[in-house]
């Protein structure tokens, strides 16, 4: 983890799941950890823990499903003196059913957060990395990506932006100096599937998230342009691109929805 030694890191999603994962991987390393959520009182109990590690925290809380959200935060940080030499994208949220079981309202803060907060984060963040000629981003997408989800329509549809984004602007900064990673994980071992309405993972058996944080974070350090954590992850990408469309669909979508009523695997 030299890569990130006295480095400024901002993380989003950081008060659980994979983001925690990372701050607490990235602590005794020495860094100066912003990190972003919205719940103060659980980023503060990790900012403290990573104090006693070694690392510098700062808390920002912050609500990256609002409209302008990015820039707000932006000016925020800019405004603290920060200036950050890593930023990873962690925050995000999917949720599983028929696409008509939600308002619309949700896929708009979805959408938002996931594509949009997380477009601007990396373009304002982006530039003083370029004109320093180092730096890196970690973009959080997922093995959705790979392929359309049926009842994890959008959320799949947000993720698999993020990975093509992402790949496409690792080869666009090659010579820049800045290193760019998409991560992939499939099912992890957070709340995510709480908040997504999933009462089981799809996908097969979950890895820790920091199993799945340590995969991304070494990536990153090497400007790998994705990574998927696992061999499950790897198989299952791999097995998309060979198998036909229509019963890939199929499958994909009987497993997801059975996910909201009884174990898939």
């Amino acid at each position: 983890m030299h890569f990130y030694r006295a480095r400024t890191v901002l993380i989003t999603g950081a008060s659980s799941g994979i983001g925690e994962a990372m701050a607490r991987l990235l602590a005794p390393h020495r860094p100066h950890l912003l990190l972003v959520a919205r719940s103060e009182e659980i980023l503060e109990a990790l900012a403290a823990d990573c104090r006693a590690e070694g690392a510098r925290a700062d808390v920002f809380v912050h609500d990256l499903a609002e409209p302008g959200a990015a820039q707000a935060l932006f000016d925020r940080v800019t405004a603290a003196g920060h200036h950050v030499d890593v930023l990873i994208n962690n925050a995000g949220f999917g949720k599983l059913g028929a696409f008509v079981d939600y308002p619309a309202a949700t896929y708009e803060q979805m959408v938002t957060l996931n594509v949009t907060t997380l477009t601007a984060l990396t373009r304002l963040f982006l530039e003083p990395m370029v004109k320093r000629q180092s730096g890196g981003i970690l973009n959080v997408a997922s093995l959705a990506a790979y392929l359309p989800a049926p009842y994890f329509t959008v959320y799949a549809a947000t993720k698999a932006y993020v990975f093509s984004f992402t790949e496409a602007l690792h080869a666009e900064l090659k010579r820049s100096g800045v290193h760019l990673t998409a991560l992939a994980p499939g099912p992890v071992a957070t709340n995510f599937a709480g908040a997504a309405d999933m009462k089981y993972l799809v996908g097969g058996p979950a890895i820790s998230a920091e199993r799945a944080a340590r995969a991304g974070l070494e990536a990153l350090a090497r400007n790998q342009r994705a990574v998927l954590p696992s061999l499950l992850t790897k198989v299952t990408a791999w097995a998309t691109r060979l198998v036909p469309k229509t019963p890939t669909l199929a499958i994909t979508g009987r497993l997801i929805r059975r996910a909201s009523t009884q174990p898939t695997f």
